[in-house]
């Protein structure tokens, strides 16, 4: 699979694939920038006034609307709420009218609560992507917070959304319960529209989907997204100029045919949404990529220290998902590795001991993760501080202090709570999922006595007064680092990581 240089094409592909869908990069003329000026002093605030107030104008018909409404139960509709559902719909176009969407094209049905309770939505890539909910006033999933937003929030609470409360730490599982007692009532609540990838891309693949819709095991109907607008402008991940405040936009929406679930795909969600995934990106005739919402916090987090565009550790993070290791309860079980691969001490594990460390039976995606860590020595074994410092970095990608402490904890050596250059080296180049990385400068600025030896307290107040240590230290000594064809392993993950084999090479 890898060829002896520890290139790998297929990686590299998937990673320009994944990378293309975080960001969208058009140049423009300065004619067509001069025109955004313009047009930004003039027709913009134009656009911005009518949909102020047309939002305004919203507000008190949906007051009306939601007067006597359960929480917990559905009223009939009635003539005269059907009559406030009209107008609803009615201003919202107009809304969007003004906002430059002047063509508003549907194809397809759309399914009747009772057939299809709940809509998958993809590609999600912009705050454009409320149009179907105005257009069907169909419920959605939404923070608990928003219903307390002056106008906005009366808006929001008249499409019976499903609020998920960030100071409840039970609240997703209570979202996912709420969810399947709306759509198994028979079609008495309104349909649920879910985007399932969790997070905006630019609409050149689909990434995968999380199974909040898919659990409750009911037919879906899928949705397309598109905008065919000759300059895309739309997305989140734009970075050129804003083209949107004047432009004439267009939005097409497909409704695909209803997707019921087989009993297989009823006991498993992530095989349901896989083949949902597999239907819509056939429809918008796009590729697909196992990265999923996770993998996006993983490599855009801003920690002290920032993963390359290349990291090992995307490989690694879904193998996690595959083995249900990233749990609610991630930092206790972080915790309990950590102690237990401290005792080892170093101690190199068998795929066998690797299986019974994890308390898991030895699977195909278990042998793939214990490949990532096997240097592919006589022994095939692994270090599993390597596995845990891993483990921390996905877990908790924006708490890299957090994640080198336990490194430390796990190497230090118990007569003076102190690591080596070649531990470091293993700590840093683990975390950040590379197959090379010099630390011989950074060991040195740390280590001012000279005395081959530092510990955690002296790194951590060597960061406190180098915020940007890695781009100083790391970056600046890594030629080539951040590419797109960083040096593999032939393990495929990063070689030598422990600092016992790397005295070896010494």
């Amino acid at each position: 699979m890898k060829s002896e240089l520890g290139v790998d094409p297929h990686r590299k592909h998937v990673s320009l694939i994944w990378r293309n869908a975080l960001f969208n990069i058009s140049l423009c003329v300065c004619v067509f920038s001069l025109q955004i000026g313009l047009m930004t002093v003039t027709l913009f605030p134009i656009r911005l006034f009518i949909a102020a107030f047309m939002m305004l104008l919203a507000w008190p018909f949906a007051f009306i609307g939601s007067v006597g409404r359960s929480e917990t139960a559905v009223e009939p509709q009635c003539l005269w709420r059907k009559l406030v559902d009209v107008v609803l719909r009615t201003i919202m176009r107009v809304m969007w009218f003004a906002g430059g969407f002047h063509w508003i094209s549907i194809k397809g049905r759309q399914a009747l609560p009772a057939e299809a309770p709940i809509l998958t939505l993809g590609p999600h890539s912009s705050y454009f992507d409320a149009i179907p909910v105005t257009m069907t006033m169909a419920s959605i999933v939404m923070k608990a917070e928003s219903k307390d937003i002056p106008v906005w929030g009366t808006l929001i609470k008249y499409i019976r959304p499903v609020f998920v409360s960030r100071s409840d730490q039970d609240s997703r599982r209570k979202t996912v319960e709420e969810i399947k007692r709306r759509a198994r009532s028979g079609g008495d609540w309104p349909q649920i529209m879910i985007f399932p990838e969790g997070t905006c891309t630019n609409r050149t693949c689909l990434i995968t989907f999380k199974p909040g819709a898919f659990i409750p095991a009911v037919p879906v109907q899928p949705v397309v997204i598109r905008y065919p607008n000759k300059l895309d402008t739309i997305t989140w991940t734009w970075q050129g100029p804003g083209a949107r405040v004047f432009s004439v936009l267009f939005s097409f929406s497909q409704y695909l045919p209803i997707y019921s679930p087989s009993e297989e795909e009823k006991k498993n969600p992530a095989l349901f949404a896989h083949n949902v995934r597999r239907l819509m990106a056939k429809a918008l005739q796009v590729p697909v990529t196992d990265y999923s919402y996770e993998d996006c916090q993983l490599a855009m987090a801003e920690g002290q220290i920032r993963l390359p565009v290349d990291t090992c550790l995307l490989e690694f993070a879904k193998l996690v998902r595959s083995l249900g290791l990233k749990r609610v309860n991630s930092e206790k079980l972080l915790q309990d590795y950590g102690k237990r691969a401290r005792k080892l001490q170093g101690q190199r594990l068998s795929l066998e001991d690797f299986s019974q460390f994890l308390e898991l039976p030895v699977s195909d995606e278990l042998r793939h993760m214990f490949a990532l860590f096997d240097e592919q020595n006589e022994d095939h074994s692994m270090d599993v501080r390597e596995f845990v410092i891993a483990f921390s970095v996905v877990c908790r990608p924006a708490k890299t202090l957090d994640t080198i402490r336990l490194a430390f904890q796990m190497f230090e050596a118990e007569e003076d709570g102190a690591i080596t250059e070649n531990e470091l080296m293993c700590i840093l180049r683990t975390a950040l999922g590379v197959g090379e990385l010099k630390v011989s400068r950074l060991f040195r600025a740390i280590d001012e006595e000279d005395s081959g030896k530092i510990s955690f307290e002296s790194f951590r107040e060597f960061v406190d007064q180098h915020p940007d240590f890695a781009e100083q230290y790391l970056y600046s000594d890594n030629a080539g680092f951040g590419s797109s064809s960083p040096s593999h392993a032939a393990n495929g993950f990063c070689a030598d990581f422990s600092p016992s084999e790397q005295k070896k090479l010494d």
